[in-house]
Order: C-alpha cells, then sequence, then structure tokens
C-alpha cells in the first residue's frame, strides 16, 4: 500500500473553508427582508455591519434613501405608501427591507378638524363625522336631505378620494297647490239690416222686378193662361203690394240683439313640480279625408275637444313663493263659418288661449289674460247708375251692418292646501231636490280603520342611504327639483335600514 504525503491536507483545510465562507454570503444575501415603518416628514438611519457599495429605494416619490457615511444610510418619507430598500454592502452580500410610510397622523388631524369645522359652520345641527384613513376619506352621519348631502361631500372631497356613507332623513310630503282660474268672457253683437225688392205682376205688358242681390226677392210665374201670378218665397220682414197699381215690394228691415256671457271658475290641485290639467267641455267630430288602394278616397272621423281647457305646472322657489306654467283656453263650435264636406257640417272653432309663466305668493292673485275686441261689419249693395240717385236712389239700395264687442278676462290664484283631517266632515253639495234614501241604511264606502285595523302612518326608518333615497324617488343625477323642501332635523336616533 502506498501513503499519501502529509502536506496535502492544509490545502484540503484552505479549500473547505473557502466553500463555507461562501455559502455563507449566499445564505446573508437571501435572507428575509427587514420591515421598517416611517412616517411622513420624517427620517430613520439604518446602520451596516459592512461598508455599503450602493443603495436603490423602490419609490422614489415615496422614500428618499441617502448615503451620509460609509456604514449609514438616511431614510426619509415623502408620501404614505410602501416600498422596498436594497443596500449592497461590500463583498457582494445584499440587505432588504420593507418600507411602509405611514401619513403623519398630526397633519392629517390637523385637515379632518378643519374640514370638520366647515362641515359644522356650513350644515350646523346636523350629524356628521369625516375621517381619514390611509389617504382615503370616509364621511359617515345623518343629515337632512339631498342637497345637504350633496354640500357635504363636496366639502369633504378636498381631502382626496371620498366614500359616501351619508343616510338621509325620510323626506315629508311634497306640498300640494291649489290653483283657482276664473274665466270671464262677454260676447256683445248687434246687426241691423235694410233692404227693399219691388215687383211688378205686369203692368204695361212689363214683368219686372228690382233687387240688390243682398236679400231673396219674390219669384214671378208667367202661366199660359196671361196671368202674372207671384210666388213670394221669402216675404223678409214686410210685404206690399198695391191691386189697382199691380205693383208691390218687400222690404227687409231687422236689427238683432245678441248677449253671450260665460263664467267658469275652475279648481286644479297639483303636487309641487308635478303637472295637472282640467277640461270642462266635450268632443265633437271632424271627418279626415284619405285615399286607401286605388285612389278612393275614405272618410275618416276624428274627435276634436272644446270648452274651457287648463293647465299648469306650479313650483315652489328657494324664496317661498308659487312659480307657474299656466295655459288656459277658451273655446267653442262656430257653425256660422263651417263647412260642408260629403253631406257632413263641420263646424269651426273659435279659440282663445293663452301660455305664460308668472310667480306668486300664496293667496295672490293676477290677471294674466286679457281681450277687447270690438269690430263693425257694414255692408252696402246697390244698383249702378240708379242707387247713386239722390232719395230716389235708397230704393234701390240695401245696408247691413253688424257691430260685435268681445271681452275676456282670467284670473289665477294659487295657494298651499292640506288634506282635509281625518274624522272632520267633507264638504257635502246641495241638491234642490234630495235623492231617495240608500237601501243599505249608509251609503256604500270601502270599511274604516275601525274594521281594517290601523296602519303605519309613519316611514318604516327615520332615515336611509342617499342612494336608496335618489331611486325611491327617482331623481336623476342626485339633482333635487327647485324648491325642494327640507325637512325638520329628526329629534330621534337615526335607525340604520336592514
Amino acid at each position: 500500500m502506498r501513503t499519501r504525503p502529509l502536506y496535502c491536507l492544509p490545502i484540503l483545510a484552505l479549500l473547505i473553508t473557502a466553500v463555507n465562507t461562501a455559502g455563507g454570503q449566499d445564505a446573508d444575501s437571501q435572507a428575509a427582508p427587514t420591515d421598517l415603518v416611517l412616517t411622513v416628514g420624517k427620517s430613520l438611519i439604518v446602520d451596516s455591519s459592512s461598508p455599503i457599495e450602493r443603495v436603490a429605494a423602490g419609490f422614489g416619490d415615496m422614500v428618499e434613501a441617502t448615503a451620509i457615511g460609509p456604514r449609514e444610510v438616511l431614510l426619509s418619507g415623502r408620501a404614505p405608501g410602501v416600498t422596498s430598500l436594497v443596500i449592497w454592502q461590500k463583498g457582494g452580500v445584499r440587505k432588504l427591507f420593507d418600507i411602509t410610510v405611514l401619513a403623519s397622523k398630526a397633519i392629517s388631524d390637523s385637515l379632518v378638524a378643519g374640514i370638520a369645522a366647515q362641515l359644522q359652520r356650513e350644515l350646523p345641527g346636523q350629524n356628521l363625522d369625516v375621517s381619514l384613513e390611509n389617504g382615503t376619506v370616509f364621511l359617515r352621519g345623518t343629515v337632512k336631505d339631498i342637497m345637504s348631502a350633496d354640500r357635504a361631500v363636496a366639502i369633504a372631497s378636498t381631502l382626496g378620494k371620498i366614500v359616501n356613507l351619508l343616510y338621509v332623513d325620510v323626506p315629508p310630503p311634497e306640498p300640494q297647490i291649489l290653483l283657482k282660474v276664473m274665466f270671464a268672457s262677454v260676447d256683445r253683437n248687434t246687426s241691423s239690416q235694410l233692404g227693399l225688392n219691388i215687383i211688378s205682376t205686369g203692368a204695361g205688358n212689363t214683368i219686372g222686378s228690382v233687387n240688390t242681390g243682398q236679400f231673396p226677392s219674390p219669384s214671378l210665374t208667367i202661366p199660359v193662361s196671361g196671368a202674372t201670378p207671384v210666388t213670394v218665397a221669402d216675404a223678409l220682414n214686410l210685404f206690399l203690394f198695391r191691386r189697382d197699381l199691380n205693383l208691390g215690394a218687400t222690404i227687409q228691415a231687422l236689427e238683432v240683439k245678441g248677449l253671450l256671457q260665460i263664467l267658469a271658475e275652475p279648481n286644479v290641485l297639483a303636487e309641487n313640480g308635478k303637472r295637472a290639467s282640467f277640461l270642462a267641455g266635450g268632443e265633437f267630430p271632424f271627418p279626415t279625408v284619405s285615399s286607401v288602394g286605388g285612389g278612393t278616397p275614405a272618410v275618416s272621423i276624428q274627435f276634436r275637444e272644446f270648452g274651457v281647457r287648463l293647465g299648469f305646472l306650479p313650483t315652489i322657489t328657494a324664496r317661498g313663493t308659487i312659480h307657474m306654467e299656466v295655459t288656459p283656453e277658451v273655446s267653442a263650435l262656430d257653425f256660422t263659418n263651417g263647412l260642408t264636406i260629403n253631406g257632413f257640417n263641420v263646424p269651426a272653432m273659435t279659440t282663445r288661449k293663452l301660455n305664460t309663466q308668472v310667480e306668486l305668493s300664496e293667496g295672490q292673485s293676477f290677471a294674466i289674460g286679457g281681450l277687447l275686441d270690438n269690430r263693425t261689419t257694414d255692408t252696402i249693395e246697390k244698383i249702378p247708375f240708379i242707387g247713386d240717385i239722390p232719395i230716389l236712389g235708397r230704393f234701390f239700395q240695401s245696408k247691413s251692418v253688424s257691430k260685435t264687442n268681445t271681452e275676456l278676462i282670467i284670473i289665477v290664484t294659487p295657494e298651499l292646501v292640506r288634506p282635509i283631517p281625518a274624522g272632520q266632515p267633507a264638504p257635502e253639495l246641495k241638491f234642490t231636490t234630495p235623492f231617495l234614501k240608500p237601501n243599505t241604511g249608509s251609503y256604500p264606502r270601502t270599511p274604516g280603520l275601525d274594521a281594517t285595523g290601523p296602519v303605519p302612518v309613519k316611514p318604516p326608518h327615520d332615515s336611509m342611504p342617499v342612494e336608496r333615497l335618489m331611486e325611491s324617488l327617482q331623481l336623476p343625477g342626485a339633482k333635487v327639483p327647485l324648491g325642494q323642501v327640507p325637512a325638520a332635523p329628526s329629534s330621534s336616533p337615526a335607525i340604520q335600514p336592514r
């Protein structure tokens, strides 16, 4: 057996030591990172056991790393967040650090206190709480209406991203507006007619008739026997005939006076911001001619409304007044100016309507529409040349004079009304002749609370999330209608809905 030399043992020992040293360096470089907590605006010094060759920070916007010596690194917090730090030591060893930068509590508390003071100043008497956690603003509490909630969110959003956790008191019922309207219309007309027709049955073998054509004259019939009878189809007002002179005359002398008065006082009730309409009148058939296959005309019947119509849209303004869009209309059938189509007598319509906007306080009145219409129509018809002869020409003229006078006025008065309280008698109509008593002993009606039991008269929750209230009120974009009447602050604690 051969023996190895003893001088090989020191070389083997040096190799084993070098391997162990390299293994230790790799183990240090893969060690778990160290956690460091830093506050914005403050600094921290990290010591190193070996000289530092290089330093690197993950996000320079959150933390700033500066080597202030061979074995010291200064960390300064800039913004809240999480990042990492790597330090390379001499010999290739790496040190890893996980750095958490927290917001400065003093700064955040100061900002939150300022916002809370602004909320109390702008929304006094309302339960509001604002907090800032990791850069996110949480707004909690209960406000009286959606407008207050929007204002609170606008103020708190100056801190950053906001989470709205507000509750809103259930609003009271909308106020109801009663619009009292008075239509007063007076139509007066006067007409006078004067005309003369001269006829002869054949004096001097001459058959004749003189008229201006404005009024119908009697017709003459010539029989075979030679006699000339007269057929009086329209004797007008006066008819004269002299047998000895064989001369007659029909005279139209008529004076007509008419008076038409219309008074309507409709009352329309509507909620705040809701449209309402009223119609007292009727409908009349209106024929419409249309062509079908082959070009054959066909008549279809449509119905048109007429009468006293009223439409209005009330809105309570922030000033406490009532802004109204009012559209009154008065229409009637006019058979004088009608048409006859395919045997149908189609009347025309006289319409007087108005579309305006007014703003009144409760109980005030406004004359929003007035119309004064005076018309005079003078028609003279005469026979040329003969009708121009002085004095004698009067017998060859006819005259018709018509005068009309129309007056219309509309007066509106808005009022805020409340329902009749339960238990009080409702207003009853008085009839000239009483009706028969009912067979049941009392008028049929739906059973009251004494039979059906009580019903809830208050909302199930005193407050609810803003989103749920917006959904129930169907307010797109969380916009409150102009004149929203806020609810009074509730003295009872808010109940969180399930």
